[in-house]
């Protein structure tokens, strides 16, 4: 039991100083790091403060730490890591294509395998191209929309994110210079009329059926089919960005709701664990990448159909996640996250649970939001604080309030985890209230 429990600065230095000197090896690989990289680190989402704690190996569900913690793996890679740490499937797919080549420089037997199941599995996806990172696909979406459309202008989420240069929460200077416009979260009329003012400037709209950096906050059916009604009225272009969602379905996200926008991009766990990213839809549009006739746009990237991604990925999508699987896993992470949000609103303090299936995100606030919070409603040091008696609790998330499930996690992961949150929840309970009545302005 932490000593300090009323302030948060005092609660703070304590659990910091607690964290430090448990993690002695990490420092020190952490400040070797930084000798070569800025911050020590090569992704900025994997820091955190006072140092992230570099991992030395992982097993099915679990990950253990340079210092020899061990941690239920919750991060998961911000959901690429579905299959967990060491999937046998994957294993034996990735040490066969070990055994006949790496960068074979042609295409090869598996690519096209993974591009017919990924056509098969999600109806919008008529024609499909492999690339290296759900970056890189939004990146092409979004040029080949503008290049299709022959207009410039693109409308996306206030808050979301799509990409280290495609950030949209307040002004970053990393921003790819297209001609932005945002709208607000689930508000359909605000979006239809933006649409609409915009006109024959606006090429594409692009969003996420449910926002993942900005909270795991889900898109209603009716905001989404304004956004296809009003770009097809318009002559604009609807891009799905299912790099995390994807998992959430047999059809992806936007197989679930039924709608079919024009291209959907992909990302994150469809590689099985190794760096991938795709870009698919309709035919007449991705067609355009087609190298066999004149004028066909370049797409290059030495690795895009590189074969230990491809064989992963293959063996996963085949294999592991089948249909089947991906809809009994969706109503296993449903129930959880119902079981979450029940025991947090049993505790009456205001932390609200957001999410579809395997992927939530809690937040301090007293109502569900529908749109990304403002960064000034986001208390920093408050998440830090329960980040941080989480890990010491051998819990890993996302210290921004992210949570995913892994195929792997028995049910007493799940419960264990559950428990630690509801214990670091029901212990800080005074400085939470106190942190949320300094953010309303009480």
């Amino acid at each position: 039991m932490m000593r300090n429990n009323i302030n948060i600065n005092a609660a703070l230095e304590e659990v910091r100083e607690k964290y430090i000197s448990s993690n002695p090896e990490s420092r020190v690989k952490n400040a070797e790091a930084k000798q070569v990289m800025p911050g020590g680190n090569t992704r900025t989402a994997l820091y955190y403060s006072p140092f992230p704690v570099t991992i030395a190996r992982g097993e099915g569900a679990h990950i253990w730490d340079v210092d020899g913690h061990s941690y239920a793996d919750f991060l998961v890679e911000f959901t690429a890591g579905l299959y967990g740490h060491s999937d046998p499937i994957i294993a034996n797919a990735v040490h066969a294509a070990l055994d006949k080549g790496l960068v074979l420089g042609g295409p090869n037997l598996i690519e096209a395998e993974l591009a017919r199941l990924m056509c098969d599995r999600f109806p919008a996806v008529e024609r499909l191209r492999f690339c290296n990172s759900g970056t890189e696909s939004n990146i092409f979406a979004l040029s080949a929309a503008r290049a299709f459309t022959g207009r410039t202008d693109i409308l996306v989420v206030e808050g979301s994110y799509h990409g280290g240069p495609l950030s949209f929460e307040g002004e970053s200077p990393l921003t790819l210079p297209f001609p932005i416009h945002k709208m607000t979260y689930n508000d359909p009329q605000g979006a239809v009329e933006k649409i609409r003012a915009l006109g024959n400037k606006l090429a594409v709209v692009l969003v996420e059926p449910v926002i993942g950096a900005g909270g795991g906050i889900p898109a209603s059916s009716e905001f989404l089919l304004s956004l296809r009604s009003a770009t097809e009225e318009t002559g604009a272009l609807l891009i799905f960005d299912e790099v995390m969602t994807s998992r959430l379905s047999s059809g992806g996200m936007h197989g679930y709701h039924g709608i079919k926008p024009d291209v959907v991009t992909f990302g994150k766990y469809l590689g099985g664990g190794l760096t991938f990213g795709a870009f698919g839809g309709r035919a007449d549009i991705i067609d355009k990448f087609d190298p066999s006739k004149p004028g066909g746009w370049a797409h290059a990237g030495t690795f895009n159909n590189n074969i230990l991604t491809m064989a992963a990925g293959h063996a996963g999508l085949s294999k592991v996640y089948t249909p089947d699987v991906a809809n009994e896993f969706f109503e296993r992470g449903t129930s959880y996250m119902k079981s979450m949000q029940k025991a947090v609103s049993d505790l009456d303090l205001p932390i609200q649970i957001t999410g579809m299936g395997s992927m939530m995100v809690f937040h301090v606030t007293d109502k569900v939001p529908s749109a990304p919070l403002d960064s000034s409603q986001k208390p920093n040091d408050l998440f830090e604080l329960l980040h941080l008696d989480m890990m010491e609790r051998g819990q890993y998330y996302a210290r921004r309030g992210m949570i995913n499930l892994s195929l792997p996690m028995t049910q007493v992961d799940l419960d264990n985890f559950q428990a630690a949150f509801i214990d670091v929840l029901e212990t800080r309970a005074p400085i939470i209230r106190s942190v949320f009545s300094k953010i309303q302005g009480g």
